[in-house]
């Protein structure tokens, strides 16, 4: 007979997140605690976190976290950054040891600012300037990977069970207003460091429940602007894609998730509001590419704010709890149940319609 940890799980991965609306900042070790009852919606494959709000003393520089195969690489790799970046701080990313985790690669953090006169000489912005310097170095540095490259945010993940993963990176000394977690079942793609979750660019992290059947169409239209699938699995695409839509085009978050999980003709066609009826005729038709198919749900984590949207069929699991100031998503309630027992007002959003919860203004 087989029994459960044997079988394939095809609901597997595990989400989890949780944002206070006052900009509270919270230990790491609460989301870390979220994945344990979700242990077996993974297989140990890859686990990570993303935290905001924990680089207090740094806030103004882009924290580059990476993955090097070894030391000459790294110094290779920084030889590079100070051609474009002045370094203000370069450390190895503190982690224990534990027996869960093993066949670390080298993992180092830089605080960075962008050179102003190399910025201003290739007429870019300086968001955009970290972005492709993220994509240079991720498809041309062999044995190097940026696998966060945010302000006063961080990712940290590995090969591992998340719980274990959460261990490894001592998250419990980091305090963050947001934080994401996830825990992997990888089903098409292979286990190893870079590939696990959350995925980042800029200030943005995806973490994903599920499978992109339109990768290939995704891939290919994003990569048509300067992007580069170089982390072997589909869910980086989804990072991209937001960036894509909400700093390049100037789409609203809600947008966004209109074009990633589009209404059907059919739902568009029974709108009784001309207006909307018309914003989402344009999104569909202007931005086709970037419909996501497959069953998906998906937790966007940003500067001063967290964006959770199930596919449009709900195929997924997601429910969200509130207490107080915090909001709480996840995959199941029994990982709600653990970030806050007394959690109130649960519910699971309904397929394709976006709950986006953000920071007051000045609170982070």
């Amino acid at each position: 007979m087989k029994v459960e940890g044997q079988v394939r799980i095809p609901s597997g991965c595990a989400i989890a997140a949780v944002i206070s609306r006052e900009g509270k900042r919270m230990s790491g070790e609460m989301i870390t605690n979220a994945m344990k009852p979700m242990h077996d919606r993974s297989n140990g494959l890859g686990g990570g976190f993303a935290g905001y709000g924990i680089y207090p003393d740094y806030k103004e520089f882009y924290a580059l976290h990476m993955f090097f195969d070894c030391r000459a690489t790294r110094k290779d790799c920084e030889v590079f950054l100070k051609e474009r970046f002045e370094i203000v701080k370069s450390e190895n990313i503190p982690t224990r040891t534990i027996p869960a985790i093993t066949d670390e690669p080298v993992i180092w953090r830089y605080f960075v600012a962008p050179l102003k006169s190399l910025v201003a000489s290739m007429q870019l912005d300086e968001k955009e300037f970290v972005a492709r310097t993220v994509m240079k170095i991720n498809a041309d540095m062999k044995g190097a990977y940026v696998f966060s490259s945010g302000k006063n945010m961080g990712t940290f993940k590995a090969v591992g069970f998340p719980e274990d993963v959460g261990v490894f990176y001592r998250l419990e000394e980091y305090e963050g207003y947001s934080w994401t977690g996830h825990g992997r079942y990888p089903t098409n793609t292979p286990g190893w460091w870079g590939g696990a979750h959350p995925f980042t660019l800029l200030d943005w992290s995806i973490v994903h429940n599920g499978e992109i059947s339109s990768y290939d169409a995704n891939r290919r239209f994003i990569e048509m602007f300067g992007y580069q699938c170089t982390l072997q699995t589909d869910t980086e695409v989804i990072t991209y894609i937001m960036d894509y839509l909400v700093r390049i085009q100037g789409l609203t978050l809600k947008e966004a998730a209109n074009v990633v999980a589009a209404p059907f003709w059919s739902t568009i066609a029974g709108k009784t509001d001309p207006a909307e009826k018309e914003r989402l005729t344009f999104l569909r038709t202007v931005f086709p590419s970037l419909l996501i198919t497959g069953p998906f749900s998906i937790v966007l984590g940003f500067q001063g704010g967290l964006m959770a949207l199930n596919d449009r069929l709900k195929l997924r699991s997601m429910v969200v709890g509130e207490k107080d100031d915090k909001v709480f998503i996840a995959s199941e309630e029994a990982a709600i149940r653990t970030m806050e027992p007394d959690a109130e007002h649960i519910w699971a959003p309904t397929g394709g319609e976006p709950v986006i919860v953000k920071v007051k203004d000045g609170a982070y």
